[in-house]
């Protein structure tokens, strides 16, 4: 089969085109012919070196496709040859061919193509685990979402629209502001002349946010401190601007705040499974009536995945990168 492989940690220059055995399902597990494979900064960090795969997880750099199921192994009962899925993987997504796990898929929600549902499951499952599983972001709540113009953020914003909240995001330009707003944020703030903590104080009347879903890290620690309401929650999935602060603790005990994050591909297949089941209960049917919606700023074939990682890197798109195979 087809696949990208990381010839040696580096630049985008490092993904190169090649062949191998197709992969054989393990109990448990279907194999996928991949249709489209999204494409996410987890990729990123598993090509320069700093994010490698679990143990028994392929090399090939990929965490979501969109398919149909080729054969199924000893134990799937979920799911027959012939079915169209969209999956998170524990790697191996740059391919033509792909294992996963039966509990991390998902039927392709109605009046998705391919293209569409591969952009869905690794941000989608996400987005769930750490504002409703781990923050507990109730409906009439309201989240901040850094980077909102980002594949998490175009997701957060409409899944915490969908659900009930009000939604207030960052974002690096006036275009991607303007998109977060159409995408259901009441108001997003150009983090380069604007002062979010500020904005979202006078917003709130200085109450503050309950919820502030974060991948920057950095000095964003303490202001999101400054700018969460009492019992807030602050969830951190990356740090983008580093993973070391300085931060007053202060601030934690003064508004009784709490402060978590995690990371999806480490978790186990049963953690993975009961999200998927979450996903097709809460999320699934409102993409299916167009309250949720897909959304792909470029796609490239399988052998431009160089070119993907250069875009995705550039930080100018809007939502999701796909390959298609």
């Amino acid at each position: 089969m087809s696949c990208v492989e990381i010839s040696a940690p580096g630049g985008p220059e490092v993904l190169r085109l090649a062949q191998r055995d197709l992969p054989q399902p393990g109990v448990g597990e279907v194999l996928i012919k991949v249709a489209a494979a999204g494409v996410n900064r987890p990729d990123v960090a598993q090509r320069q070196g700093l994010y490698p795969p679990p143990p028994g997880a392929s090399d090939l750099p990929g965490l979501e496709v969109a398919g149909e199921v080729l054969a199924v192994a000893e134990g799937v009962s979920q799911w027959r040859v012939g079915d169209s899925v969209c999956a998170l993987t524990n790697g191996g997504g740059y391919a033509a061919y792909v294992t996963a796990p039966q509990g991390q898929c998902l039927p392709i929600p109605e009046g998705l193509d391919y293209l569409a549902a591969a952009s869905l499951p690794e941000t989608f499952f996400t987005v769930w685990s750490n504002l409703y599983d781990r923050a507990g972001l109730q409906a009439g709540e309201s989240l901040l979402v850094h980077g909102g113009s980002s594949g998490i953020g175009v997701t957060a914003i409409q899944m915490a629209k969908a659900l009930g909240s009000r939604v207030y995001a960052t974002a690096g330009s006036e275009e991607k502001c303007r998109a977060c707003e159409a995408l259901g944020a009441e108001r997003a703030v150009n983090y380069r002349s604007e002062d979010f903590v500020a904005v979202l104080q006078e917003l709130t009347e200085n109450r503050g946010v309950d919820v502030i879903l974060d991948m920057v890290g950095g000095d964003y620690l303490n202001r999101n401190l400054s700018v969460a309401a009492m019992d807030g929650r602050v969830v951190n999935i990356a740090f983008l601007q580093g993973h070391k602060a300085e931060i007053n603790l202060a601030m934690v005990l003064l508004k009784r705040l709490s402060l978590t994050g995690s990371m999806l591909r480490p978790q186990s297949a049963a953690a993975k499974a009961a999200i998927a089941t979450q996903l097709l209960e809460h999320v699934w049917p409102l993409i299916a009536a167009g309250r949720i919606k897909p959304v792909i700023h470029q796609h490239f074939p399988l052998a431009e995945a160089t070119a993907a990682h250069s875009l995705m890197e550039s930080s100018a798109h809007i939502g999701k990168i796909v390959l298609t195979v």
